[in-house]
């Protein structure tokens, strides 16, 4: 028999369940994703940091675990919520259990429960704190460690990179899986395959919010040498690298607290092309003097409908975020280039005299559609353009 487990909202609402991954109690913001695929790279995507995840696919885990599929070295989620916990890893990838990796890293897990109607509670009163554990019987007395659970202001900090490095600079680690593209391709023992990525032209510093490998990969594809740095490297220390451009990753958190952050973007506006994604994106708006504000519940999911305003175009978006900017605190420089169209939020943004643009969404997905991962050769261009009129 599996060990009982709950899961107690703030507001006092309880779900039953049954315990896996590591048996322990854990506490933080719950919120919902509904991505039909992806759960892996969901667990190791450090824009999780600090909150407790509920899959709204009723069935995780059947494809197990293997070490290519994630986004970072472990999970950042603080637990896991799902419906069902499939009782077989089937994938012919699958180098591990999800109950395994879970129990690996120390997070906590609880299945049986209904994700729809969490999904349906979290929709009608929000986002909220919560307390996972497998340990506490009292329902009174899990409300009361939800209802006490702090985050800290500044999450980034535990999930940036502590130390600048180069990403992948021989290219093995970004190169395209899966494409058979004759005489390019070449396949390891497992028989997975691989194309070469473009040849590294432009050099790039990328700042580390809580970056996704699958970022860095696609940069390295379309033709980036990129050095990643730490979240607080100043705006100085950037441009003394000479790089040819700047990019700003997801991350986790309030963007409204990070004002070292916001200080360092707004002194390299001036200098180079900048690209922004998320968290990014949320902080060019603020360095240019906009206002961000919480969502009710986030987006977070890969199904997201977001329209290019400029060309009446509409792509299905993978997204995970909990914040915006509100539209009408940015400045006139500023343009509005993309809306979400499940409640019109701002999705995109470029300034009007720099080359600088960003969106609220993942076009490198993982998961999710590929439709706009041509953000990535955008950005490319927009920076070659400016080093030949240098």
């Amino acid at each position: 028999m599996q060990k009982k487990a709950l899961l107690a909202l703030e507001d006092g609402r309880i779900f039953h369940g049954e315990a896996f991954g590591e048996s322990k109690t854990t506490t933080g913001e719950v919120c919902f994703n509904t991505s039909m695929t992806g759960y892996q790279e969901i667990l190791t995507d450090p824009s999780y940091c600090g909150q407790i995840v509920a899959m709204t696919y009723p069935e995780i885990g059947n494809c197990g675990v293997n070490t290519m599929d994630l986004e970072s070295d472990s999970p950042h989620v603080r637990g896991f919520v799902i419906e069902e916990l499939s009782p077989i890893d089937s994938n012919w990838r699958s180098e591990a259990s999800l109950q395994d990796y879970l129990t690996q890293h120390h997070i906590p897990g609880i299945s049986g429960v209904d994700t729809r109607a969490l999904t349906h509670h979290l929709r009608t009163y929000g986002t909220m704190r919560a307390c996972l554990t497998s340990e506490i019987c009292d329902v009174d007395e899990a409300v009361s460690r939800a209802r006490s659970c702090e985050e800290k202001a500044d999450l980034v900090q535990e999930v940036t990179t502590p130390q600048p490095y180069d990403w992948d600079v021989d290219g093995m680690l970004s190169r395209p899986w899966g494409q058979c593209t004759t005489g390019r391709t070449k396949a390891n023992s497992k028989g997975d395959t691989f194309s070469s990525p473009s040849e590294a032209q432009q050099y790039i510093v990328a700042y580390d919010f809580g970056v996704k490998r699958n970022i860095l990969r696609s940069l390295r594809q379309v033709g980036f040498l990129v050095h990643v740095v730490p979240a607080r490297t100043s705006a100085e220390e950037a441009l003394a690298l000479r790089p040819k451009g700047i990019f700003l990753s997801n991350g986790p958190g309030d963007p409204a607290t990070l004002d070292h952050v916001i200080e360092n973007v707004r002194r390299l506006t001036r200098h180079v092309p900048i690209f922004g994604i998320c968290l990014g994106h949320q902080i060019l708006g603020l360095s240019f003097g906009g206002n961000t504000l919480k969502l009710k519940f986030g987006h977070r999911g890969s199904n997201q409908p977001v329209k290019d305003l400029r060309t009446g175009r509409v792509f299905i978006t993978s997204q995970n975020h909990g914040f915006s900017i509100a539209p009408d605190s940015l400045p006139d420089c500023v343009e509005i280039t993309h809306i979400n169209l499940n409640d019109h939020t701002v999705a995109g943004l470029r300034h009007k005299e720099y080359p600088i643009f960003g969106v609220q969404f993942h076009p490198e997905a993982s998961p999710g559609p590929h439709e706009s991962h041509s953000l990535f050769r955008r950005f490319f261009n927009l920076v070659e353009e400016s080093a030949a009129d240098e």
